[in-house]
């Protein structure tokens, strides 16, 4: 696998808000996660409007079907 060299840019000077490692077989997935700075809505609140969007639409999750 090849390695990616990092960048020194605004985007990636700041170390991620989360890591994700996920493996399956041999293969391992990393996933780094940054929020917005500065905002005020926390995780709980955008997931308060998703659940409140997809109740106001009548539809059902994917993962329900």
């Amino acid at each position: 696998m090849t390695d990616t060299p990092n960048r020194s840019t605004a985007t990636t000077a700041r170390r991620p808000d989360c890591v994700t490692e996920v493996r399956r077989g041999n293969t391992v997935l990393v996933v780094s996660g940054y929020f917005k700075q500065g905002t005020t809505a926390t995780a709980a609140d955008k997931m308060m409007k998703v659940l409140e969007a997809e109740s106001a639409a009548g539809g059902t999750a994917a993962h329900a079907m």
